[in-house]
């Protein structure tokens, strides 16, 4: 017999993260939080290192949970209800990428502080181009005698400017797409803020001008990395869906909770039928992409085959719902609902930000298509 659901252990740390974001990370933590220069919420960020949020998916051997992506996705889905800031998936992201493709040296050197909340991380990968493929990719990486020179520019990096470590795509040569690591604080590395709609998550742009590598800066092989790369975009995009779940979810309960106090005509507006409709077809839209989510998490470790096309799957639809939830959301507070004293914005920038973070909708089904003609 096949069980559909969560297991127990699933369950309670769900139910955790829940109640912990619930109490540490409000809205005013939030707002806060926003008007910092760096966007990282550092004390939040230390509890959530010692509950172990930051090495779920790390093996035991090397100081993490040694749980899966689907529990991964879950805190995902509960940072999302809670519009929490900080650079979580960017770090996230990064340690993948060590866990995937870095030495014992470089795990060595950079998991200790990654999981302990001392530094953060982030994936450079998208160009000007636009492009989330390997034909996207034209940053330059030289080999020099000492190690590499890296020269390009990155756009639309998710977690900077409070990223310490940068996982970065490049093209070395005619050799493919290879993967480097890169402090910002390391000479010709320009980080610069990026204006979005979404105040609860930073993003940035970073110029790196002739920067100096040492060898030890390469993950894995030279003009290898394309495979790695391809599976850190399908786990960006399964948080990013995680993430969209729990703010659908979150702001179809601020509908319905707001549609019981607020009156008109003497009587709750969650009683007129046209209100009803709307929350109606809201818990219909949310419902059925749970399943999507946590599936795409499931089949990233479990069925490999799958999991591309369930990445793709859950990202174009968690965008669509999430965009479509909250807009209905708004329309259900009405006046207020539009306005920068209410938490709802809050979760409709982050909503907007989201559809096209690793990809809009559209990016995802036409890749969908050339998945399944493959």
């Amino acid at each position: 017999m096949m069980d559909f659901g969560l297991s127990d252990d699933q369950e309670a740390l769900q139910r955790a993260a829940r109640e912990f974001l619930a109490r540490e990370c409000p809205p005013a933590l939030v707002r806060e939080t926003a008007k910092t220069a760096d966007g990282v919420p550092r004390a939040l960020y230390a509890k959530m290192a010692e509950l172990g949020w930051m090495g779920l998916v790390v093996p035991e051997t090397d100081g993490g949970l040694g749980l899966g992506t689907l529990e991964l996705a879950l805190v995902c889905e509960e940072l999302g209800r809670a519009a929490a800031p900080g650079p979580f998936l960017g770090t996230q992201l990064v340690i993948a990428a060590l866990l995937r493709a870095g030495s014992k040296a470089q795990r060595r050197r950079w998991l200790p502080a990654l999981l302990a909340g001392e530094r953060f991380g982030a994936l450079a990968y998208l160009e000007e181009s636009d492009r989330h493929d390997a034909d996207g990719i034209a940053l330059a990486a030289r080999r020099t005698r000492d190690g590499w020179r890296l020269d390009g520019t990155k756009l639309f990096v998710v977690g900077l400017p409070g990223a310490d470590v940068l996982v970065v795509a490049a093209r070395s040569g005619r050799r493919g797409i290879s993967l480097f690591l890169v402090e910002t604080a390391a000479s010709g590395v320009r980080v610069r803020p990026a204006e979005t709609i979404d105040v609860t998550r930073r993003v940035g742009e970073v110029r790196l001008r002739d920067v100096a590598l040492e060898r030890d800066a390469l993950l894995g092989k030279e003009g290898a990395a394309w495979p790695v790369l391809a599976r850190l975009l399908d786990l960006g995009a399964i948080g990013i869906a995680a993430d969209s779940l729990g703010g659908a979810e979150r702001t179809l309960e601020m509908a319905v909770e707001y549609s019981k106090v607020r009156q008109q005509f003497g009587r709750p507006i969650g009683s007129f039928q046209a209100l009803k409709h709307m929350a109606a077809e809201m818990v219909a839209d949310v419902e059925p992409t749970r399943s999507l989510v946590w599936f795409a998490a499931y089949a990233f470790d479990g069925r490999p085959r799958e999991a591309a096309r369930a990445a793709a799957i859950a990202k174009a639809r968690l965008g669509d719902v999430y965009s479509r939830t909250v807009n209905r959301s708004v329309q259900m507070h009405g006046g207020i609902g539009f306005t920068w004293e209410h938490d709802l914005q809050l979760w409709f920038k982050r909503a907007a930000w989201n559809e096209i973070a690793f990809g809009d909708p559209t990016f995802h089904r036409e890749r969908l298509a050339g998945l399944d003609a493959y």
